[in-house]
């Protein structure tokens, strides 16, 4: 199974240009457990991960600000 985009909130698909890694791991900023994706999106790489049945990616959030 590889990701071939992201689809953020507002409806707006990215797609990933390179999958750099794969492994098991948990989320640290937003906490959950699972298949960890280190993908490349333009010249941004960030982590996607995958806990069966639902994929979600570590949103940045500003200084000051809460999710």
């Amino acid at each position: 199974m590889r990701p071939l985009s992201v689809q953020w909130y507002d409806g707006k698909a990215y797609p990933i240009d390179e999958v750099r890694d794969v492994r098991r791991a948990s989320s640290r900023k937003v906490g959950g457990d699972g298949i960890c994706y280190t993908v490349r999106i333009g010249n941004n790489v960030t982590y996607l991960f995958y806990e069966n049945p639902r994929w979600f990616v570590e949103e940045a959030v500003k200084d000051g600000m809460s999710a």
